[in-house]
């Protein structure tokens, strides 16, 4: 079982930016088997794929509607992902998830990971 615990969504206006953590942690799992991803669902929308990255930090995927903008990373020391989201526009208003595969490989498909945060709420004013 792995815990998953995001934090650090807020308001923000148009051109700003939020960093989000998410942390994970389980009493028997290592952070280093962990593949971590983001995604956001809007209100009225499915929830999408935004970035992902595998345990060492060197495999990294972004949607392309965030490519420039967002950057994701990682430390394992401290069992944490980052998302850093820069030039934010109304359209990125969304709760943000994490989500974690164990030993899985990276995807952009959300069925594809096992445990999920309970989401943080990112709203962009414009």
């Amino acid at each position: 079982q792995v815990q998953v615990v995001e934090s650090g969504g807020g308001l923000v206006q148009a051109g700003g930016s939020l960093r989000l953590s998410c942390v994970a942690s389980g009493r028997t799992v290592a952070f280093t088997t962990l593949a971590m991803g983001w995604f956001r669902q809007a209100p009225g929308k499915e929830r999408e794929f935004v970035a992902n990255i595998d345990w060492s930090g060197v495999s990294i995927d972004y949607a392309d509607s965030v490519k420039g903008r967002f950057t994701i990373s990682r430390t394992n020391a401290k069992n944490t992902v980052y998302l850093q989201m820069n030039s934010l526009q109304p359209e990125d208003t969304a709760v943000y998830y994490c989500a974690v595969v164990q030993y899985g490989k990276l995807s952009r498909n959300g069925n594809s990971y096992d445990y999920w945060g309970q989401g943080t709420q990112v709203t962009v004013s414009s």
